[in-house]
């Protein structure tokens, strides 16, 4: 499965509503929510997914009278796995322990 960044704006929506939908989006079958960052204030969502495509997603989000901003395939990085390179790599260029 990938894994997809979901960003949802809806101000107007009452928190209430939110954590509504949210209830009915943990059980969906076709992917797997793993996470929200959210500012109540701003009506602001970001949400990590896992999913087999964006389509899989809007369609689960159209079902359930979700609306999103953007919805983007992304990859992930931390600063763990940098944290011992002396300088950056070219993507296919290994990187060698000895060094």
């Amino acid at each position: 499965m990938a894994t997809f960044m979901v960003v949802h704006k809806a101000p107007d929506l009452s928190w209430k509503e939110v954590e509504k939908k949210w209830m009915e989006l943990s059980k969906v079958q076709e992917a797997i929510w793993v996470r929200t960052w959210f500012n109540k204030e701003e009506g602001v969502r970001y949400c990590e997914w896992m999913a087999p495509n964006g389509q899989v997603l809007k369609n689960i989000f159209s079902r359930h009278g979700v609306s999103w901003e953007s919805l983007l395939e992304v990859e992930k990085t931390s600063p763990g796995s940098w944290r011992w390179v002396q300088s950056p790599l070219a993507a296919d260029e290994p990187l060698d322990p000895e060094e």
